[in-house]
């Protein structure tokens, strides 16, 4: 008998060893699979924000006005039209993530194209916010100077509205199919070009805000131009058949999806850009503004992790729904949630040692240094919430979620957040942290909601739902395709 338990105890001992073994060999994979996606997203999104940073330091070293016009313009408008089109872009994600799982392969080149078509009408209908600039910052209650060069400004940046369309949705195309090595590339060098021009232009031949503006505009096209050459030019042989008419086929689905992840998108994107307004109105403006463009930046460098979190567990969700594994996707979300969380929860505590001596990079003004070192800690409190509230976030893209999140930004931001920042700010007199106190509360409901509805969703069934939108949305390749489909 006493041999017996010995026995049992050690074969017990064996099967714990060999499911820790298990566990550890699907961590890995699972690490493996996440870090493809994540890490190119990653260096993309840092490369691509720093180009607004880029030219924000050097714009600050111009002027004040320049610095609080260039800042408004990117924060309220650019993001405005930024929201809409990357809203719209992200449906492309659900589409092509789960036609990828199901290797219904042609179908991301039609995916593509109508999402081409679909955000071209949008981006036009956009360009009257751009043109009509100064008169709205102006009814909005900004300084006249500002609106003035606001209005300047805002007019170089309709061709990058334009440039939304081919990079997010380029970059979405790719990374369903694992392939954003090359948008990395691109956008490292375009970034290494944007710091030579805007040095050149701004510092050595002193042409101010038009040497800053020419060189952010290159910097937003190049690589666009050269991942639309990838894509159409055998960078992409299984996915990427061609022009075809068929893009013009079907659109409605594409639009109600688009709209759907817009209005979800937009609504959040949204948030910060009503943060920004509302300090717009407040005593001392122009260092309020200033502080808060700066933490917001500094922020959103930190945010570009998270993003590209947000991209990997994206993909991985919608390309397992779309193969039809309930249970992957989930080990995949558990994965790569902690992993965000862990790295956010380290840069917060970094954040709160530093405060606000990074300030220094941006502005030479003591007033606005002093002003971002006030509101370190609730930056270090944004940094925190952003690891996790984006990845729940590309968890609803994945799956199909858009409309639903939507109805919880709503809630968060608008009933929650919105109120409190305004009563916190302007009742109570705390100004700007007010203000942000306010959007911190409504990104931690928004958190939590979304973390429930994650916690409780039947992945099975969603498997299901992926599975009949695959089927519903496919079309027969054209007869001239080499598509393993035709």
């Amino acid at each position: 008998m006493e041999g017996d338990d010995i026995s049992e105890k050690l074969l017990s001992k064996v099967q714990v060893e060999e499911n820790e073994l298990k566990i550890k060999e699907k961590i890995l994979i699972e690490w493996k699979k996440m870090w493809v996606i994540a890490a190119p997203a990653i260096f993309t999104r840092f490369s691509t924000f720093g180009v607004n940073v880029i030219s924000q330091a050097f714009i600050g070293h111009i002027g004040s006005i320049e610095l609080a016009a260039y800042a408004l313009v990117i924060t309220v408008l650019l993001r405005f039209g930024n929201g809409i089109i990357l809203g719209m872009a992200s449906g492309l994600e659900t589409l092509c993530g789960q036609a990828y799982g199901a290797k219904q392969y042609h179908m991301l080149g039609i995916y593509l194209q109508r999402s081409w078509i679909v955000l071209t009408i949008t981006g036009t209908l956009l360009l009257p916010i751009f043109i009509f600039t100064t008169p709205i910052l102006r009814a909005l209650g900004q300084e006249e100077a500002i609106a003035q060069e606001a209005g300047v400004i805002s007019l170089w940046l309709i061709p990058v509205i334009y440039s939304f369309i081919a990079s997010y949705s380029c970059q979405m195309f790719l990374q369903a199919q694992s392939k954003n090595m090359i948008i990395t590339y691109l956008a490292v060098c375009t970034l290494a070009i944007h710091i030579f021009l805007c040095w050149l232009l701004t510092v050595k031949f002193k042409f101010g805000m038009t040497g800053a503006m020419t060189s952010t505009l290159l910097a937003y096209w190049l690589p666009n131009i050269g991942q639309l050459i990838y894509v159409t030019s055998g960078g992409c042989k299984e996915t990427w058949k061609g022009f075809t008419s068929l893009a013009f086929k079907d659109l409605w689905p594409v639009i109600k999806l688009s709209f759907s992840s817009g209005a979800m998108l937009c609504l959040e994107l949204w948030y910060n850009t009503i943060l920004i307004l509302l300090t717009g109105n407040l005593k001392n403006a122009m260092v309020q503004i200033d502080a808060l463009a700066i933490c917001l930046n500094i922020n959103g460098w930190e945010m570009m992790i998270s993003l590209g979190f947000l991209a990997a567990v994206c993909v991985r969700v919608s390309n397992e729904l779309g193969r039809g594994s309930a249970k992957a996707a989930r080990f995949s979300i558990l994965t790569i949630v902690m992993t965000s969380f862990v790295i956010g929860f380290i840069l917060f505590l970094f954040f709160l040692i530093l405060r606000g001596r990074l300030a220094y990079i941006f502005t030479e003004s003591e007033d606005v240094a002093e002003e971002v070192d006030r509101l370190s800690p609730l930056l270090a409190f944004s940094i925190l919430l952003n690891s996790v509230q984006p990845v729940l976030s590309g968890v609803a893209v994945g799956a199909g979620w858009q409309s639903i999140v939507a109805y919880v930004n709503i809630g968060c931001y608008y009933l929650v957040g919105i109120p409190v920042g305004v009563v916190l700010g302007y009742v109570f007199k705390l100004q700007v942290r007010g203000v942000w106190i306010g959007m911190l509360f409504g990104v931690l409901a928004q958190t939590v909601v979304l973390l429930v509805i994650t916690l409780k969703t039947d992945w099975d069934k969603q498997v299901l739902i992926a599975q009949e939108r695959v089927k519903k949305y496919f079309v027969e390749a054209e007869p001239n395709s080499d598509s393993p489909n035709a």
